[in-house]
């Protein structure tokens, strides 16, 4: 009874699936392929398996590729190279605005000498040394706001006429953060004396 239906069965099936065969096969339909033998199976884990190996791998080419471009940056700070140079720092406005610094005599680059001294003059226990420290103090924090202004508006001016058509956005704060440091540890290294017209 069972044989005899099973019979029956079969032969209607294998004509669906030869008339299946023939017909485009859907990308969303079942496999339609035969289940891999195991050794294929546990071959294709294997690889799975092995691939944070490529990652690290990738990984470690990176890391290499970052420290090199990091070294050729520094060089290019140092060197004052365009083409490596960080985006803060390139363009011939930034270029202009760092001449312009380093050509000057900026009394914000002592800022950070004239600070230690002040506080080593301010821990003393002596009553005058530290009205002497605390009007040094405040000399110094006048002289530097003088000075930053009067370096801003000279700045502007020279932007303006040197560059009407190019964009000159935080180019004036760029250069007063350049002024507060002291001139050999600036980078991109100074390109100009003192005194030279940039």
């Amino acid at each position: 009874m069972f044989g005899s239906r099973s019979k029956d069965e079969k032969a209607p099936t294998d004509k669906v699936t030869a008339d299946l065969s023939k017909q485009p096969r859907d990308p969303e339909a079942p496999k339609g392929r035969p289940t891999p033998k195991r050794n294929d199976a546990q071959g294709q884990r294997r690889r799975a398996q092995s691939a944070p190996v490529d990652r690290k791998d990738a990984a470690r080419r990176q890391r290499e590729a970052r420290r090199a471009d990091l070294s050729k940056q520094r060089e290019a700070l140092a060197g004052g190279d365009e083409r490596y140079l960080p985006p803060r720092d390139k363009g011939p406005v930034r270029r202009f605005v760092r001449d312009f610094i380093d050509s000057r005599f900026c009394i914000a680059e002592f800022f950070l000498p004239l600070a230690v001294v002040i506080l080593v003059l301010s821990m003393i226990r002596v009553p005058q040394l530290q009205n002497i420290a605390l009007l040094l103090w405040m000399g110094v924090i006048v002289l530097i706001i003088v000075d930053s202004i009067g370096i801003s508006i000279r700045l502007k001016k020279q932007l303006k006429e040197r560059f009407p058509d190019e964009p000159k956005r935080g180019a004036v704060a760029y250069g007063l953060m350049r002024s507060l440091q002291m001139r050999r540890l600036r980078l991109p290294k100074p390109q100009v004396k003192r005194g030279e017209r940039p």
